[in-house]
């Protein structure tokens, strides 16, 4: 499948891989200068792959209570939450935005491999509910404009009070006449923004926000500097530090789980994986050498877990990974090593996130 936006990718040069069944741009040049240009400037992201459902009615919030493991009904009006969707087991199905964006109107914003099964979900777990699920996802294009700049962007061509809109907030805009949905949200750890704009005028937008970045240093950003940034950042990809075999509180995400909302979808399974027996923590190296995704940690020479996510920082200058371990192992300071292709590197467990930015939009 290819975005609104791929004549405009290919036009820039980018080289794509297939992501989750789309065909999407991981670099246009340099990924490290694009993971830079976020840092310190602004990027511009297509993430048009992602999958949009609606969830209306009389008991949109009850419906959304029943099947997510957060408490819907409490978001008001033009805020979002990130919350999961789980099994009947406690494992993640996916990790979601949501926006309410009237007291009847929720939408749910899923990962794009994960789309389809979390709108069939949603439909079977509202089924008993005065609520229609609707997947949008064809309806949309989603572009994002990512770092410290991102503000200076966006000023330039919107009448949006974005002084006022907080994070995980959106509003109803326009870019240069152009309708759009308006969030204060992200995946990089930088303050930006991320536009819901019908499919035939994405690549206006696109456009515009391109000509209006260029003083700002705004460059176009693929999905290989999205990795990194997102590392650094802490936050989890759903494949590596999320599945349907690990719960949220594996994953050091328990705070997204309400155990003290009525039954709702996987609340029996939760409650008995509070205190699990791994949990995610963030490593770092030394030297050049990253650890990357399936490889071994090692404590005395004995393998005890393994890397979800790593990379060489390109911000911190040194390796980063985040990968699961006993317990036992878990506390910043512990020294272990992983096993990077026959060779042992020793690594410090850290907190995380790797990176923050010094001030926060809230």
């Amino acid at each position: 499948m290819r975005t609104p936006l791929y004549s405009v990718h290919k036009g820039l040069g980018a080289l794509f891989t297939d992501f989750a069944g789309w065909e999407m741009p991981v670099r246009y040049g340099s990924e490290l200068a694009e993971h830079r240009a976020v840092r310190e400037a602004a990027g511009l992201f297509d993430l048009s792959h992602m999958g949009e459902i609606e969830v209306t009615g009389p008991q949109a919030a009850d419906a959304l209570d029943h099947a997510l493991v957060g408490k819907l009904s409490a978001v008001k009006p033009g805020r979002a939450r990130y919350t999961m969707m789980c099994n009947a087991t406690g494992g993640v199905i996916d990790d979601l935005v949501v926006y309410r964006l009237e007291d009847e109107k929720y939408l749910v914003v899923a990962n794009a491999g994960n789309a389809p099964e979390v709108a069939a979900e949603l439909a079977e777990r509202a089924a008993g509910f005065d609520a229609r699920v609707t997947d949008r996802s064809a309806e949309f294009a989603l572009i994002a404009v990512q770092g410290p700049r991102a503000v200076d962007v966006l000023g330039a061509v919107t009448d949006a009070d974005l002084a006022g809109l907080k994070y995980y907030a959106s509003v109803p805009a326009t870019v240069k006449g152009h309708d759009v949905l308006l969030a204060r949200t992200g995946y990089t750890g930088e303050d930006g923004f991320e536009l819901y704009v019908p499919p035939d005028e994405a690549a206006a937008v696109w456009h515009i926000l391109t000509d209006a970045g260029e003083p700002h240093g705004l460059v176009p950003a693929g999905l290989a500097c999205r990795d990194t940034l997102r590392l650094e950042a802490g936050m989890p990809l759903y494949g590596n530090e999320l599945s349907t075999e690990r719960s949220p509180f594996e994953a050091n995400l328990g705070r997204v789980v309400k155990l003290d909302k009525p039954d709702f979808v996987g609340k029996a399974a939760l409650a008995e994986r509070q205190d699990p027996a791994e949990v995610l923590v963030g490593l770092r190296g030394s030297g050049r050498r990253a650890p990357r995704h399936g490889y071994r940690v090692l404590s005395g020479g004995e393998p005890v877990g393994e890397v979800t996510s790593g990379a060489l920082s390109p911000t911190l200058g040194y390796p980063v990974a985040m990968a699961y371990v006993p317990v036992a192992l878990s506390a910043p300071g512990t020294e272990l090593a992983v096993d990077i292709r026959g060779r042992v590197e020793p690594v410090e467990v850290v907190g995380l996130p790797f990176y923050q930015r010094e001030t926060a939009t809230r």
